[in-house]
């Protein structure tokens, strides 16, 4: 399929134009013969200053010695728009050069979508390249919160715009099944299983155990599954099958939570894989061999200092244990030199900004491509009802946890709620808002613009009307303000895509999203369909129809519903 981005291309094309015309000025002696760039184009903040602006002769004046409006005036004098796109070019203020699209600019972008259909956007930045998004990795030893929440859909968004923009994409979470934490998992469900079995005083939970009714539940369940005579078991072999037992229902939990979400991995890559083949020695011997490596205090240092972080790192304990740090740069280093992806994004919790730093110097020492690892950060989340926070589930009394959201709200409204936010910005998720269904609530005002717009082709439809080829509307017939800025609206789509896999900022989605449905609700309270003129009524039928197409098409990048009905 050809890759279309309508923004981009013109915005090529004036470049051109206007570079054509400065060296056909500078060769009849109109302009100073110096060497310039590529003219920049851009959309103008203020629609009265045209679809497209060049600021070449401010750029250009002082290496020309001349006013930029001199400038400007030369290089439109040989500026020739016949066969393109555009259908005026004139100068504003000190030198800006200023065109507008003509019809058949409008028409291609309709034709642009018909053709890619639920494609459109999709464009070839990536080239093929192996990228993996590594989000959630949520500790297995309990349920997923509400952060897990904000990176699984951020995470997931993301996955799909590098799909969009031309990746292999792959997504993956990361089970910490091994370490302390791990350790800990085990001695509380080994404390909770004694008391289970012999009473609450026949011993005292550690302090800084898994308090949760979670871990009472797994411990009843393996005493029920293994019967009391379990306790005869020696204390090691014990409190392994519990962790075994445990982590395997945590697991399933959070892939069933997960897959109701609408978020599904190509892997769940398990730590104790890298520590069973004996990956993470490997890695620290590949380390040593590079003298990235000294012993002190009876621990193993790597030397982050020599790769641009403030201070070195423990790698291993004197207790012979591997650092989380040095079985994550196993990790990474299995997902680039052994597994051999491109790019990997790993999505964290903003109090992951110092691992950042770390990372980027152990990928350094390790051979990784500089720029191969980023990193899309995301902040905190507070959950809002009535204006005040709400902190526990009033059906447990417990922290809410991403299964108590989805029994709230709709998937829909939860994934473009978290999605809605820039990632490293706090988000105040209003459970009131969720659920209104009236146009204040972002995710229903977008939905309910596909729905109209379903509505109206079934109308029509019924009537003998169907929605035309993109070829066989007159465009010249786009003469509105609101029908142009729509227009303008569906052709972002692509650089919408470009920018947020550039920035890691899927979020762009939704919020593009949002200023397309606006755009159509101007365009229909002020464009009539049913009943206008029929060139008028075929040519914003067409309109119509793109927008819904576009619409459910961005949803579908979000995981959410684009409903015919409402």
């Amino acid at each position: 399929m050809t890759m279309m981005n309508p923004i981009d291309e013109t915005k090529q094309l004036l470049s051109g134009l206007v570079a054509e015309a400065c060296r056909a000025a500078i060769a009849a002696g109109e302009l100073p013969d110096v060497p310039f760039d590529a003219p920049a184009a851009e959309t103008p903040k203020d629609a009265q200053n045209g679809d497209l602006s060049s600021t070449f002769a401010l750029a250009m004046s002082k290496a020309m010695r001349m006013p930029p409006r001199k400038i400007a005036e030369t290089v439109v004098a040989r500026m020739d728009l016949s066969g393109t796109v555009f259908d005026k070019v004139w100068i504003a203020g000190p030198g800006f050069i200023n065109v507008t699209f003509g019809p058949g600019w409008y028409a291609s972008v309709l034709g642009e979508i018909e053709e890619a259909g639920m494609q459109f956007g999709r464009l070839d930045i990536g080239r093929g390249k192996r990228v993996m998004v590594e989000f959630v990795s949520a500790n297995p030893t309990g349920p997923m919160h509400l952060g897990n929440a904000r990176g699984g859909v951020l995470g997931d968004t993301l996955a799909s715009v590098f799909e969009r923009a031309g990746y292999d994409v792959w997504r993956e979470f990361y089970v910490n099944d091994a370490g302390n934490q791990v350790a800990l998992f085990g001695d509380s469900l080994l404390c909770r299983l004694k008391q289970h079995i012999l009473g609450e005083d026949a011993v005292q939970f550690p302090e800084d155990g898994y308090h949760g009714d979670d871990i009472r539940a797994l411990a009843a369940a393996f005493a029920e599954e293994k019967g009391k005579d379990v306790l005869d078991t020696p204390e090691d072999e014990l409190k392994a099958a519990l962790v075994a037992f445990g982590l395997e229902r945590n697991i399933a939990r959070m892939q069933a939570d997960l897959a109701r979400y609408n978020v599904k991995y190509d892997m769940w890559f398990r730590e104790s894989t890298l520590h069973e083949s004996g990956a993470v020695a490997e890695t620290i011997e590949i380390l040593r061999q590079a003298g990235a490596l000294y012993e002190k205090e009876g621990a193993v240092w790597f030397r982050a200092t020599d790769y641009g972080c403030d201070k070195d790192e423990v790698m291993v304990k004197q207790n012979g244990f591997y650092t989380y740090y040095a079985v994550d740069i196993a990790y990474h280093r299995n997902k680039f030199l052994v597994r051999g992806f491109d790019e990997v994004v790993d999505a964290l919790g903003a109090d992951h900004h110092g691992h950042t730093i770390r990372f980027q110097a152990s990928m350094k020492a390790i051979g990784v491509k500089p720029g191969s690892l980023r990193f899309m950060l995301f902040q905190l989340v507070n959950l809002m009802r009535n204006g005040e926070a709400v902190r526990m589930s009033k059906r447990t009394g417990k922290a809410i946890t991403l299964s108590n959201l989805l029994d709230e709200i709709s998937v829909d409204a939860a994934r473009f709620f978290f999605n809605y936010r820039q990632p490293d910005t706090h988000l105040d998720f209003d459970l009131d808002l969720a659920v209104k269904q009236e146009n204040e609530n972002p995710v229903f005002y977008i939905q309910y613009a596909h729905a109209r717009i379903c509505s109206l082709v079934r109308m029509l439809a019924g009537e003998g009307i169907s929605v035309p080829a993109a070829g066989e509307i007159n465009a010249a017939k786009f003469e509105t303000a609101e029908e142009k800025v729509l227009i303008r609206r569906l052709a972002m789509l692509p650089e919408e895509i470009r920018f947020a896999a550039r920035d890691l900022d899927p979020t762009r989605l939704a919020r593009y999203a949002v200023d397309l449905a606006a755009a159509f609700h101007t365009f229909y309270n002020a464009c009539r369909i049913r009943g206008e003129e029929k060139d008028v009524m075929l040519a914003r039928l067409k309109l119509a129809d793109a927008t819904r197409e576009t619409i459910a098409n961005v949803l579908g990048m979000m995981k959410v519903n684009a409903p015919d009905h409402m």
